[in-house]
């Protein structure tokens, strides 16, 4: 089969297509044929050379993966566990020690390739009308939104949730699903020109922020009564403007940290407000089936940026280095 191969970690130079071996699926696994594999800035950072990451060179890259496989149209669940341990037992996948994702973590190639052995149970049917690079850009964001904003952060109809960043994957996918979970939203992001785009997923307000002074804003907008749950993947750039966006117990919910690895924290803030910060990684199988739902209902749309073929998938790595995107980047194969 073809596939893109991480020769070295580093920068996009180092990734080569090639022709390598088929893989063979194991006990419960099925063949999938690959039509398209959405990126992540999981996929820049191990390229790159994550830190503590068990990668090892060279190694096929992408997480979101959608395709056909035994005749159906599948897009496929990304999480890896080993399915006995009390973690998983408990339905808390991604505690597991063998928790791993598609292509970055747990041994498995990813979807930059024309086959990916995957498990039978994790297949996800493509509905009726959605192409495979659209299904493509769902799985891990909606996940990643679903547990943020459903499980953790305990969203209800009625209240207010922050989206920090909107013109990312899950940015974009977490306005639709707070929506959809009867909650109004605020959406910020840094380029004036994806606010009316964040307006057209659904978002009630999009504040310009920076520069915008973020909790007098979400002040103003919700006469005082701030924020119920804030949603931050961008780290240090935005993260006590999101705290304090916040009303006392108020949640933030955070799943990564594009900006940096480190946050000054006011920790009087935190304990006179009794705030919560919760740390969030993918999801279980059955909240991706749950999740799912939103989008066999129509309630979640796919956002793809832009579409790039396999022997290009260096240059897709490049426009979602830039954070020019407006939704996912996809490599169709």
């Amino acid at each position: 089969m073809r596939a893109v191969i991480l020769k070295a970690f580093g920068g996009v130079e180092n990734l080569e297509l090639r022709t390598v071996p088929d893989p063979v699926p194991g006990a419960g696994e099925v063949l999938l044929r690959v039509r398209a594999c959405a990126l992540n800035h999981l996929d820049l950072w191990i390229r790159e050379g994550l830190p503590g990451s068990k990668v090892k060179v060279p190694h096929i890259l992408g997480s979101d993966v959608a395709g056909e496989a035994g005749g159906r149209r599948v897009a496929v669940h990304p999480g890896l566990c080993c399915g006995a341990c009390p973690a998983c037992r408990d339905g808390r996948e991604s505690d597991c020690p063998e928790f791993g994702i598609i292509g970055a973590y747990g041994g498995s190639q990813g979807g930059l390739a024309e086959l990916l052995a995957v498990k039978a149970p994790h297949l996800l049917d493509i509905p009726a009308g959605m192409s495979f690079e659209e299904a493509a850009s769902l799985p891990l964001v909606l996940l990643t939104a679903w547990r943020m904003l459903a499980t953790l952060g305990g969203v209800r109809p009625g209240q207010t949730v922050v989206v920090i960043g909107a013109g990312s994957g899950v940015s974009a996918v977490a306005i639709q699903v707070a929506k959809a979970l009867g909650a109004a939203v605020i959406a910020t992001t840094s380029d004036a020109a994806k606010m009316e785009r964040a307006k057209a997923l659904g978002a009630d307000h999009v504040l310009h922020a920076p520069p915008a002074d973020l909790a007098r804003e979400v002040r103003r907008l919700t006469g005082g009564a701030m924020a119920d749950v804030a949603l931050d993947h961008v780290g240090p750039a935005l993260f006590m403007d999101a705290l304090k966006c916040l009303r006392p117990s108020g949640r933030l919910v955070t799943c990564g940290s594009t900006s940096g690895p480190e946050v000054e924290l006011d920790m009087r803030y935190v304990f006179s407000r009794q705030l919560m910060i919760i740390g969030s990684r993918m999801g279980s199988l059955a909240e991706m089936r749950e999740a799912w739902k939103l989008v066999e209902s129509g309630k979640v749309r796919p956002v793809v940026d832009k579409i790039y073929p396999l022997a290009e998938a260096a240059a897709a790595h490049s426009r979602l280095e830039s954070r020019g995107q407006f939704g996912k980047v996809v490599v169709a194969i």
